[in-house]
């Protein structure tokens, strides 16, 4: 394999979900020379993979105008591999020895195991990160030692999510923020810094606002590689369904991800030390108020603060063996309705 062509999600989540797969690549075929297309928010991801030719940031254009311009770019390379996780005409029109697509499955079952049986692996390899020095650097700029000293604990916050309807209210965020870092709590003194986008900054703001001094502002201040970066230095992430929860979890930092009318079977957060938590109001029944009203508020409020206390707990003291993502629920979905991924 000389050339591979691997196009990926323009959506942030989707696309580190998929890094498991393009790692695979990377170590079994370490001489290929890979092409890498994928939305510009997570482009940066990808900027650092060992063997990357080229990265091609692929903005929206009308009348899908920007697949002909990927086309354009990679029509005129003869690939070994092409492997097109978003099922497109591309990745049929290019000149190519091999392909691989994206399929539904026909089954229930996580993402990421979805994106291993592109190529029929099993078990699937884990998503992961490749932060560059780059990326340390603006970490360092941004936690320099006066804010966080060598050795001092950092509980990293993400309080926002792409829909309103996914964020847990912000005033349990900072209860949690306080007992987790109390005297007594299991990251005594710890410094807290809150994550978010750029778009998402005045979300987070009463969270930042609750927490004074102790808070650290990130928000709207990385790009998704130097927010790797910065997480990486956490002792444990706890935050809403997004992009951010799975890049927290690919760079193995503890993570709980918070899911109301989500579906954590398929999109919790993966890794061995990535948790899901759910909350006592059946999902059926969250779906049912979003389909009755978009901009339903409260959806989150079935999470209590307590039982994610309890799930940090836990995952800090190493409870819940390996593999993947287990699920911790005060109220768990039937088995029917929900399979705990691995």
């Amino acid at each position: 394999m000389r050339r591979i062509l691997f196009i990926t999600s323009n959506r942030l989540g989707d696309a580190v979900l998929s890094t498991g797969l393009l790692g695979h690549l990377t170590e079994r075929f370490p001489d290929a020379r890979l092409t890498i297309a994928c939305g510009p928010l997570p482009a940066p991801l990808f900027r650092a993979v060992p063997g990357l030719e080229r990265l091609i940031p692929m903005a929206k254009r009308s009348y899908a105008r920007h697949w002909l311009r990927l086309w354009l770019d990679c029509v005129g390379t003869r690939w070994d591999l092409v492997v097109d996780l978003r099922n497109s005409a591309v990745g049929r029109l290019v000149p190519a020895r091999r392909r691989a697509f994206h399929a539904k499955a026909a089954r229930p079952m996580h993402k990421v195991e979805e994106i291993a049986a592109v190529l029929g692996l099993s078990p699937p390899p884990a998503p992961r990160l490749w932060i560059d020095e780059r990326a340390r650097a603006e970490a360092d700029a941004l936690l320099p030692s006066d804010r966080l000293p060598p050795g001092a604990p950092l509980l990293a916050i993400g309080p926002t999510a792409n829909w309103l309807g996914k964020e847990w209210p912000a005033e349990r965020f900072a209860a949690l923020a306080r007992r987790l870092t109390a005297a007594d709590g299991p990251l005594p003194g710890a410094r807290v810094a809150v994550l978010a986008a750029g778009p998402e900054r005045e979300r987070a703001r009463p969270l930042l606002e609750a927490l004074g001094g102790q808070a650290i502002d990130l928000t709207g201040r990385t790009d998704p590689m130097a927010a790797a970066a910065c997480l990486s230095r956490a002792a444990l992430y706890v935050g809403n369904d997004s992009g951010l929860m799975h890049i927290a979890a690919a760079a193995g930092v503890p993570t709980l991800g918070l899911f109301g009318p989500g579906f954590p079977e398929t999109y919790g957060p993966w890794g061995p030390r990535a948790r899901a938590v759910t909350g006592t109001m059946p999902r059926d029944e969250l779906l049912r108020r979003v389909a009755a009203d978009p901009g339903a508020r409260g959806l989150m409020d079935g999470i209590a603060e307590a039982v994610v206390i309890d799930a940090a707990r836990a995952l800090l003291a190493g409870c819940g063996g390996a593999g993947g993502c287990d699920h911790v629920a005060a109220n768990p979905y039937r088995p029917s309705e929900l399979t705990p991924s691995r």
